[in-house]
């Protein structure tokens, strides 16, 4: 009786669940029509899941959107491939994260704009006509890329209320006139790029800024620099037609919202933006209060019914515990109690579970917690269950050792692909003819099986169109192995260094898309994955290439099992540093450069039978790189000299890019999105 009394209260409480879900989840119909209006706008490319009326973003899970509930709060969808326009209805009311980022996309940017955004990139498209007025309502942004497109017109005075905004790019338009008088409130902008544009008057508006990296490179400004900006750790100024006087004591801050009036005695802002400070009061507010206030109320407010439903969830889960408890209790055997601490895990090509040993009893390491910032799939999380065990769950595929051997012919010689410092890599075959990589680590490398799956978890969550994919894993007793995609090309030591007939041989400019796939791997892993990751063996053996000649960089994740022992033995890629024992995204930079410079001259990074002086590539050509005879002497031989009119140009800019990379110190490398845009820049020049 007891039984059935609680199982009537309970479905009481789950139908009220259910309705109070419906109620939530109604509420983003807007968000639908402004996805679907968004893919019609796009072309209707083939991104998966998506559909030009209906559907569920956040339920069928696609492609490119992270979703928290039935809430769309990321579209991801840098370097698709994607041509068309971004349309007029972008009314995504929860959406913080926006990447359409590397594609092909033209139109101009949309005057209404989601007011929840934080991170805003629509670099290295098409984009043309002017910046909007419409970008005065993001004022939660933190990050902003606008650059590499074809704006025109100058930069909109929409920055009043912008106090979270860390890092804006605008570079590489064609914007021009002065600097905006607001962009003097961007209390916490450290990061500030406008080169490239036709941008013109004085820079006192940016002289108190916290700024540590300002690059102004190849524009129209003038007058005299303020004193404060030459302090700026990394401020770049060439290419500007400057008076070289520097003013003996700064102008006056910027004028505050509210003393944006006409005045008779002008200040600095508005001597640099004549016409401009004649402004009313009303005209210096680009944003509507109420709007900005209705906005933050909406978001509260779906934090709150958030929270409410994750109560209500809780307590219905509890209580369901509490009934399989009280009413289907039977006595366990011994047996059951001694084995109640072995995890399952799921080999999905069986599709049956196999036991593993329990962990030792060491204080568990417990995994990252994945909120909304972090804007990865729940698909691709890692769960923690009882006793603080650690499962991946099945978007990772766990194979078995049998399943594994199958696949590889028992790790045949015949199947074995290289050894690296981490393990020896074999090709494996699926049933239906697809290719795998499977990497045996060697057994040094991981202590215990707690610390695998936690290397696992972190890998899963590396997700780059020019980064090998991991699709699985295996942990049966001592064997630890991690599956990859296969790229059929082989890597770019073996299309530079092999001497058969049948390595892929390079052309200059698959050359130089070669270096931008992998500057592009690199930008990812130091400057836009959370946290920042160091590659740590960056060489020509772990750069892949696909069926399509993209590249593909191998081992990114992994770089934490290295000693500094086992990275120093990858010869001829080591960066000065390591002498005193420190490894940073800057050395990976350097190890780059080398790279480099094995496409420019076809010579490994270090090759024991040549003559003394000539062994590391690095010291032989970094002394004639500026050398013009010198440099066309260098060119791999095996490119007969076929090089796209001017041949010299995209030589010497290509030279100068290894130059910079191969810096002695560290702090004079530069980053690699800045390598990005050198390359980006070489490319456009080849047409």
């Amino acid at each position: 009786m007891a039984c059935a009394n609680l199982a009537l209260h309970f479905r009481i409480l789950i139908m009220s669940v259910m309705i109070f879900a419906a109620t939530f989840c109604v509420g983003d119909t807007d968000a639908l029509d402004a996805i679907n209006s968004l893919y019609v706008a796009l072309g209707s490319p083939p991104l998966q899941g998506w559909k030009p009326t209906g559907g569920d973003p956040c339920v069928e899970q696609w492609q490119g959107v992270s979703c928290v509930f039935s809430n769309i709060t990321a579209l991801q969808l840098g370097s698709m491939n994607l041509s068309g326009q971004l349309g007029s209805n972008l009314d995504f009311r929860s959406i913080i994260e926006m990447d359409i980022s590397n594609n092909s996309i033209g139109g101009t940017i949309p005057s209404t704009l989601p007011s929840t955004l934080k991170r805003l990139s629509l670099s290295e498209n098409k984009l043309n006509g002017s910046i909007p007025d419409a970008l005065s309502i993001l004022t939660q942004l933190t990050e902003l890329s606008l650059n590499n497109n074809h704006l025109t017109g100058q930069i909109p005075d929409v920055f009043l209320q912008f106090t979270s905004l860390t890092n804006m790019n605008l570079s590489g338009n064609n914007l021009s006139g002065h600097l905006p008088p607001s962009i003097a409130n961007l209390s916490s902008l450290t990061t500030l790029h406008l080169q490239d544009n036709q941008l013109g008057g004085t820079l006192f508006v940016l002289e108190d800024l916290p700024l540590q990296n300002l690059n102004i490179e190849n524009n129209l400004f003038s007058g005299p620099i303020p004193p404060k900006l030459l302090t700026i750790p990394e401020f770049r100024k060439d290419g500007n037609p400057f008076n070289t006087t520097i003013i003996p004591s700064p102008p006056a801050a910027a004028p505050s919202p509210e003393a944006m009036v006409p005045s008779p005695s002008p200040t600095p802002s508005t001597e640099k933006s004549p016409g401009k400070a004649a402004k009313s009061p009303s005209t210096t507010m680009k944003a509507p209060t109420p709007l900005i206030t209705r906005s933050s109320f909406e978001v509260k407010n779906m934090v709150w019914w958030i929270a409410g439903f994750g109560i209500l969830i809780f307590i219905a889960l509890g209580i369901c515990l509490f009934m399989c408890w009280y009413c289907k209790r039977k006595p366990r055997s011994k047996n059951h109690e001694e084995h109640k601490d072995m995890d399952v895990y799921i080999d999905e090509e069986k599709g049956q579970g196999s036991k593993l040993p329990p962990l030792q009893q060491a204080p568990p390491h417990p995994l990252p917690i994945i909120s909304g910032e972090n804007f990865i799939s729940p698909a691709k999380s890692t769960k923690v269950i009882e006793g603080g065990k650690q499962i991946i769950t099945s978007s990772i595929r766990v194979y078995s050792v049998a399943l594994l051997q199958q696949y590889t012919d028992s790790f045949s010689q015949e199947n074995y692909i290289g050894e690296g410092t981490l393990g020896p890599v074999y090709k494996g075959e699926l049933p239906d003819g697809k290719l795998l990589a499977v990497r045996k680590l060697n057994a040094s490398m991981v202590q215990n099986h707690e610390q695998f799956l936690q290397l696992v978890f972190s890998i899963s969550k590396i997700q780059h169109p020019n980064i090998v994919k991991l699709l699985g894993y295996c942990a049966e007793h001592s064997q630890r192995l991690l599956v990859y995609e296969y790229c059929s090309n082989g890597t770019l030591h073996d299309a530079l260094h092999t001497d058969d007939n049948t390595r892929v041989k390079l052309s200059w400019n698959e050359r130089i898309q070669v270096s931008l796939g992998a500057a592009r791997a690199l930008q990812y892993l130091h400057e836009n994955f959370q946290p920042p990751v160091v590659q740590r063996n960056f060489r020509s053996s772990n750069i892949h290439l696909n069926d399509k000649m993209e590249v593909c960089v191998s081992d990114c994740g992994l770089g934490s099992l290295l000693s500094s022992e086992q990275v120093v033995t990858a010869q001829g890629y080591d960066a000065p540093e390591f002498e005193s024992g420190s490894y940073t995204e800057k050395s990976d930079v350097f190890s780059f450069g080398v790279v480099m410079l094995e496409l420019l001259t076809g010579r490994k990074a270090f090759d024991r039978w040549r003559p003394r002086g000539e062994q590391s590539v690095v010291r032989w050509a970094v002394p004639q790189l500026h050398d013009i005879d010198a440099l066309s002497e260098m060119v791999d031989p095996s490119l007969n000299g076929s090089y796209p009119p001017p041949p010299m140009k995209s030589l010497s800019r290509f030279a100068d890019v290894i130059s910079s990379c191969l810096q002695h110190e560290p702090e004079f490398r530069p980053a690699m999105s800045e390598i990005v845009q050198d390359l980006l820049r070489i490319t456009s020049s080849l047409g």
